[in-house]
Order: C-alpha cells, then structure tokens, then sequence
C-alpha cells in the first residue's frame, strides 16, 4: 500500500493514524469545524460613510468661508472705488454711491 497525504488544507488538523485507519477500513472521516459568527458588522461599515459625509461637510464649509472671504473683498473694494471716483454714471442714469463730505 502507497503512502498519500491526506487532501485538502484539512490535512495537518486530522491525526495520520485515525486518517490512516479510516483510508483503510473505508470508514468516513468527521472533522468539527467550530466557528462563531460575527455579533454585527465590523466597523468599517460605519466609518467609511462617516469619513466621507465629514470630508463633505468641511468642503460645504470651506466654500462658505471662501464666498464670505470674496464677498468682504468685494465690498471693500466697492467702498475705495465710491470713496475715490465719486459719482459713476452709466447710460445717463447717476448713481452717488457715498454723501457728500460737507452735509
């Protein structure tokens, strides 16, 4: 009788004599696998939506203060340009954008 291993990734869990005996006789093998399964979902799951609703929400904030950020230079700049030019004239129609030093 040939010597052979015994199949599979199984292999070195079974003792050679019990697996031996059962090649043998003829006999079935029994291998209890005991594993427990996991009591919910791993972590992951929730923190990759997380992580991404985070980024989101910075980048929603970071476009806020850029448009309060251009919206002030805006302003500025509006207030020097009617300080210096005075009134600003567009197809007739005259707009003084600030009063008069002396009223």
């Amino acid at each position: 009788m040939s010597h052979r291993d015994p199949p599979g990734i199984i292999a070195p869990h079974i003792p050679a004599d019990a697996y031996r005996r059962a090649e043998a006789t003829g006999q079935p093998v029994i291998i209890v696998v005991h594993t427990t399964d996991p009591a919910g979902r791993p972590l992951r799951h929730y923190l990759v939506p997380l992580v991404v609703a985070g980024a989101a929400a910075m980048g929603c904030w970071g476009l806020v203060a850029a448009l309060c950020a251009l919206l002030d230079a805006a302003a500025h700049t509006a207030t020097v340009i009617a300080q210096t030019a005075g009134p600003i004239g567009v197809g007739g129609v005259t707009l003084k954008l600030t009063r008069p030093k002396g009223n």
